[in-house]
């Protein structure tokens, strides 16, 4: 599985849980983030659905997961947009 960092992208509205730079890191199954900081998470919940499918290698002719990098946070006035990153293995 690939580990991946889900990045704070760009911020076109008013967030006042997080900022443009913040992470979290989906290693397998588990989810960390930075001590001291936060993570929204209802901007997680944008993002949590996909991560499984994101980790995992797609080879599906025509699919739209390998393409696909970014989400936006559902709180309309945040307009968050969260970047999954991949780690690349030590």
């Amino acid at each position: 599985m690939q580990d991946l960092k889900i990045v704070v992208k760009e911020i076109r509205g008013f967030c006042d849980i997080m900022e443009v730079g913040d992470y979290c890191v989906a290693r397998g199954s588990r989810l960390s983030i930075p001590e001291g900081r936060h993570f929204c998470y209802y901007a997680l919940s944008s993002v949590i659905p996909l991560l499984p499918a994101k980790q995992r290698k797609v080879d599906e002719p025509g699919d739209w997961m390998p393409t696909t990098w970014e989400v936006e946070c559902p709180d309309p006035k945040g307009r968050v947009i969260l970047q999954m990153v991949p780690i690349e293995p030590e």
